[in-house]
């Protein structure tokens, strides 16, 4: 809560851009993120559009114990063109956190009619996460967090697990700056991130490149949007 009011306060009294401002929020911010400021959340709804229109949803749902923290995920949506399915997604999973360590996430994804999966377990003996995936199979650093956009850490991180298939991407993380967003008629002062590909080299359909809105008194991740075959959003549409 007190880093909370810190938050507050200083978006309030300096809307003047100073870089050095933002830095101190950013550590501020990373000091604060963790999943444990997730345990009063049961539920996080996002809307997903496709050139302002809503194509369907991605959704998360929580449960908690003194210790765990449980989510599961539901993402469905589909692109049509003149009427004719282009594209589609229908996702499941479930996340598992024990005093908010990821030790199980596991997932199964129809993209088109490709199937893609993972199935991911924490070994305590070697201390690395044992990965099943679609697209990679091994071992990986426990630094690296699932990308789902329920968890703020995903902005701290140097590289992600792709929850549909299991891959590894290495990725780069700036502030860009304050801004005031609305959304849902409700109003919002955030701070404006930029996530891309550390790889510079990668085709450009596998690279990340996403701007991310970030209500930084509650930690929670409002709206992600980016680019490919048109305009694309996640939008926070409900969070209890």
């Amino acid at each position: 809560m007190f880093l909370n009011v810190i938050y507050y306060f200083i978006i309030k009294i300096y809307m003047k851009k100073s870089i050095y401002i933002l830095i101190f929020i950013f550590i501020a911010f990373k000091t604060h993120s963790h999943e444990k400021h997730y345990k009063d959340i049961s539920k996080i709804e996002m809307d997903v559009l496709r050139n302002d229109q809503v194509i369907g949803h991605s959704n998360y749902s929580f449960t908690h114990s003194e210790n765990e923290m449980s989510v599961i995920n539901d993402t469905q949506f589909e692109v049509e063109l003149f009427g004719v399915k282009i594209f589609s997604i229908i996702s499941n999973s479930i996340e598992k956190y024990e005093n908010g360590k990821l030790v199980f996430f596991k997932s199964n994804t129809l993209q088109n009619k490709n199937k893609k999966y993972v199935s991911l377990i924490y070994d305590k003996k070697i201390n690395k996460f044992i990965i099943d995936g679609s697209s990679y199979k091994g071992e990986a650093d426990i630094d690296n967090i699932i990308g789902n956009w329920w968890n703020s850490k995903i902005l701290e991180v140097n590289s992600q697990i792709s929850p549909l298939s299991g891959s590894i991407k290495k990725q780069n993380v700036n502030l860009v700056k304050k801004e005031k967003i609305e959304l849902y008629g409700n109003n919002y002062e955030t701070l404006r991130f930029k996530l891309k590909s550390a790889d510079k080299n990668l085709p450009d359909d596998k690279k990340l490149n996403f701007d991310i809105w970030l209500d930084p008194r509650e930690g929670i991740i409002l709206k992600v949007a980016y680019e490919r075959m048109g305009k694309w959003e996640y939008r926070l549409k409900n969070i209890e």
